[in-house]
């Protein structure tokens, strides 16, 4: 029998004394995933959406004590370790994405709302795996005070089946040991060069500028009036690059990207480079750095714009990491239901007034 979301959550560790609990863990998880996906957004909102749907609860969950209060779902956010939360997490993502095709895209994103700078706390930092094919976080993991994405990256990518797969980094993740750990794990990779890289990004210029490039792609798309056009250049035949070619694992090709857009009268270029360890298809290279960009208009915007993530307040504890997965779960069952071709913001309010659809969100 298929496991539904409830099932996932009971493995994680509940930090509270037993003495003093009364509530189910997994009970108060699920109220907040489904509050949040109909709309809740503070610890009041989750308790009030609980009470109004408390008989639909009662039917999918224990709740030996009714609904929690709001003061009690704010306690166990700020005390559940939020590694076990992410690892609950990644099991259930895996069990959607057991056809995993095509791009997976890293990137992290700055929780502005965490920063407390009367207690002196910096912002915490996100670095999250999307699935540009089915449209899903993976998995996530929080960059240390001390830290920055290039120690997160090879921890996240340790942990996801990425076999087959092509990950996608921009500049930031351009790291000769995030290179090989993408290999290790059995993915291909395509990392973007900016002045972090800058003696290999200058080669590669260089490279272009003195060789004809093996494969050529180009699209164009026109849309209200906007034209863009993309022009991806391979160059396989590497073998010039010496040193920075034995530094990183399976290099085969290096990539120039054109973008010309025309709106009007105005007319913008911009070139990009890249590195990669794939070759002889120009066509999937260009679509998997265009993909790419799926992370900051479907997950990032999406979690700002929809989730208002970067306007929460949520500080105290570990709140803020541990939210960040509550709407990531909301996001990725939103988007797995393809029952309904309409946007999040309607999927959101049909939820809060069909039981029926709710249930088809959840699985259960």
């Amino acid at each position: 029998m298929e496991k539904s979301i409830i099932d996932y959550f009971v493995a994680v560790e509940d930090p509270r004394k037993w003495r003093n609990v009364q509530h189910h863990l997994e009970d108060i998880i699920v109220i907040s995933i489904v509050a949040v996906i109909c709309g809740a957004e503070g610890w009041e909102e989750i308790e009030d959406f609980g009470k109004i749907k408390e008989k639909f609860f009662k039917s999918i969950l224990k709740l030996p004590y009714g609904i929690p209060s709001h003061d009690t779902i704010r306690r166990v956010f700020m005390l559940l370790e939020s590694e076990s939360f992410e690892q609950c997490f990644k099991s259930w993502t895996d069990s959607l994405a057991k056809k995993q095709k095509g791009v997976v895209a890293f990137d992290g994103k700055t929780l502005r709302g965490s920063h407390d700078r009367s207690k002196g706390k910096s912002p915490i930092h996100m670095v999250s795996a999307w699935s540009a094919a089915n449209g899903i976080v993976l998995g996530q993991i929080a960059v240390g005070d001390k830290s920055n994405e290039i120690t997160a990256i090879p921890k996240l990518i340790k942990i996801l089946d990425l076999k087959g797969l092509i990950v996608t980094i921009d500049a930031m993740g351009t790291q000769t040991k995030i290179a090989e750990s993408i290999k290790e794990n059995g993915a291909d990779y395509i990392l973007a060069l900016k002045g972090n890289q800058g003696y290999l990004k200058e080669l590669v210029e260089s490279g272009f500028q003195n060789r004809n490039a093996d494969l050529y792609y180009e699209t164009i798309e026109k849309d209200h009036g906007r034209i863009e056009t993309r022009k991806c250049h391979v160059i396989n035949q590497i073998e010039w690059m010496d040193e920075e070619k034995e530094r990183w694992r399976d290099i085969k090709s290096i990539i120039k990207i054109d973008s010309i857009r025309e709106i009007q009268n105005n007319k913008t270029e911009e070139t990009r480079y890249y590195i990669s360890s794939l070759k002889d298809n120009a066509e999937l290279i260009s679509n998997s750095i265009r993909e790419h960009w799926g992370i900051e208009n479907k997950l990032h915007w999406s979690l700002d714009v929809t989730f208002r993530e970067d306007e929460s307040r949520k500080r105290a504890g570990k709140t803020a990491k541990n939210f960040t997965v509550v709407r990531r779960i909301a996001l990725n069952l939103l988007r797995t239901c393809d029952e309904l071709k309409i946007s999040l913001k309607r999927k959101r309010l049909k939820a809060g007034w069909d039981e029926g659809y709710l249930r088809t969100l959840l699985k259960i």
